[in-house]
């Protein structure tokens, strides 16, 4: 169940019991044909794998309308629950080096939000930053911010350089002027000098395990292909698997 769901049966029976107990009954808008074990399986299914509705309703041989008010009545009493398990921005130490990066959780292009488009990616969907030691560890998931804005925007509104020295981070060119770690740009007026370029060479290698825990944070499907369910509830689903995503390491 671990590779379709991404928690082992006991985390899942163990978020079930949380769930149980943290909602009152107008709260538990799971389907009572499915019951809340099966609710959350789908749920977690979904999101894992991003599966077609239609075929989690013929693998639980309900209605299409039935599993998606499992996952509609499920996404937030997670998230809800499992909140405490993620790491919040002024959790980080001062004292530790942190590469960071964002990236695009793409989505439909919804022609009335263009403020989700980004002409970085050319595509549509929402930017969330992400800190890792240097060793690879995951340490902190901003809160997603629409797709349009440029990485240095969406670190400063996600508050984690208010109380921390950037002074100790590392980032890619996007960051330059923030006062981390970055490589050298290329001057408009010459190339850059053998030194630069093997200084850059030595940060990028240094920063490939950012590249590999978004990709750990990618397996995640949902958060890897066009997000299909209402855009209003896309945020609430990346909160959600974020949560998971700490809950499932925790």
């Amino acid at each position: 169940m671990y590779h379709t769901t991404g928690l082992t049966i006991e985390q899942i029976t163990d978020l079930c019991g949380l769930v149980d107990m943290d909602t009152t009954a107008e709260q538990r808008r799971w389907p009572p044909i499915l019951g809340l074990f099966n609710s959350a399986v789908i749920a977690l299914t979904y999101m894992r794998c991003n599966r077609v509705q239609a075929e989690l309703a013929e693998a639980y041989e309900v209605s299409q309308p039935t599993i998606s008010r499992a996952i509609t009545g499920m996404t937030p009493l997670i998230e809800r629950v499992l909140r405490k398990f993620v790491p919040t921005a002024d959790e980080l130490d001062d004292q530790t080096q942190y590469i960071v990066d964002g990236t695009l959780l793409p989505c439909w292009s919804w022609a009335d939000r263009p403020e989700l488009y980004s002409g970085k990616h050319k595509t549509t969907g929402m930017n969330v930053q992400i800190a890792c030691t240097l060793d690879g560890r995951l340490a902190w998931i901003s809160d997603p911010i629409e797709g349009r804005r440029h990485d240095t925007y969406c670190l400063k509104e996600s508050g984690a350089l208010l109380t921390l020295n950037p002074d100790n981070w590392m980032g890619d060119k996007g960051y330059v002027g923030n006062y981390m770690l970055t490589p050298i740009k290329k001057p408009k007026h010459r190339k850059l000098l053998d030194w630069e370029k093997e200084f850059n060479t030595q940060i990028n290698k240094i920063r490939y395990v950012i590249e590999q825990t978004i990709a750990n944070v990618k397996t995640w499907r949902i958060l890897h292909a066009d997000y299909r369910r209402p855009i209003e509830t896309f945020a609430e689903t990346i909160s959600t698997v974020i949560a998971l995503h700490f809950y499932a390491a925790a």
